[in-house]
């Protein structure tokens, strides 16, 4: 009768600790249900979720259907041919290739370089600026005095003379020349979060029980400040595609006979092009628009909803 009871009473413990469980973690959703609820509550992010979505993965498709070499050889019998004309959906340029394909193409050309320059140069820069601002001293010291090395040099300058002499190079190389000099102003930035970040108790009371430097700064200072990270890798982005269009516009991007929105929108350096050819700069450059208000209304919401996963947990505890 004894063992009867012991046994009623183990099983009445598994099952209220399994309805605890299970009651914490529907009073604590999981970040994507905070985000997903977010983006319920914020339509223009919503619909710029869907549509930038939407357009990766249209462009990356589609491209792959298209003849690159073919769709840029030059067809005198398609000049300047309008928009809505057959085979030319929004029209051609002066060398008679269609609009609509070289956007495509052009467009993930664009976001693929955007897409690699921020990965990398966002995480280098992440690293440099927690390593940089949780050591402090001599160590924070000489990263700095490189960071301030950088900062001296002749940016753009610089990176159009080493595309100008590099003799064969494309997107891949094009993705690292940019990441060298691209990563200072996220490092600046997380150092100085860092530096306040690594002087609170947390970090003095994982010092003292022994954690390695390593977990310190990426499970416990990185978490904390990653409403910063997520924010700041999202103008990144933005910022990336405006870079990558800025150097093909001075016909220092992609080389030559590879498309780009920056060498669509680099019609408009002609001001009959301006006037009478409009269709063959304005889509880029209102691709471009939409595509940077879209990125920053999804990275508002990716920082409100890490914020509110940070206020539950601190809840919690």
């Amino acid at each position: 009768m004894k063992r009867d009871i012991e046994d009623a009473t183990t099983i009445s413990k598994a099952d209220l600790a399994k309805l605890t469980k299970e009651a914490n973690e529907e009073a604590t959703p999981s970040r994507l249900k905070i985000m997903w609820g977010e983006f319920k509550a914020d339509k223009p992010a919503l619909v710029s979720l869907f549509l930038l979505v939407f357009f990766i993965l249209f462009v990356i498709i589609a491209s792959e259907f298209i003849d690159v070499p073919k769709m840029m050889e030059t067809n005198i019998m398609g000049y300047y041919n309008k928009p809505f004309t057959p085979d030319y959906w929004l029209g051609a340029d002066a060398g008679g290739r269609s609009i609509v394909k070289e956007l495509i193409v052009g467009s993930r050309n664009s976001i693929s370089i955007a897409i690699g320059l921020t990965i990398i140069s966002s995480t280098f820069g992440i690293c440099w600026g927690l390593i940089s601002g949780y050591y402090g001293g001599l160590v924070d010291l000489a990263m700095q005095r490189v960071y301030d090395f950088m900062m001296i040099i002749p940016m753009l300058m610089t990176i159009i003379v080493i595309v100008t002499i590099i003799p064969h190079y494309n997107a891949i190389t094009l993705t690292l020349i940019l990441s060298i000099f691209y990563w200072m102003g996220t490092s600046r930035l997380i150092r100085s979060r860092t530096l306040a970040e690594s002087q609170k108790d947390y970090v003095a009371a994982s010092k003292t029980s022994g954690t390695s430097n390593f977990k310190i700064i990426f499970r416990e200072i990185m978490p904390n400040i990653s409403s910063l990270i997520i924010v700041d890798t999202t103008l990144s982005f933005a910022e990336n595609i405006g870079v990558e269009t800025g150097l093909s516009f001075l016909g220092f991007g992609l080389p030559m006979g590879t498309p780009s929105l920056g060498t669509l929108i680099a019609n408009a350096n002609d001001p009959e092009n301006i006037t009478q050819y409009w269709w063959t700069w304005l889509p880029a450059a209102i691709e471009i628009i939409i595509l940077c208000l879209s990125i920053s209304y999804i990275g508002q919401v990716m920082r409100r909803t890490t914020n509110a996963a940070q206020r539950r947990g601190q809840d919690q505890k």
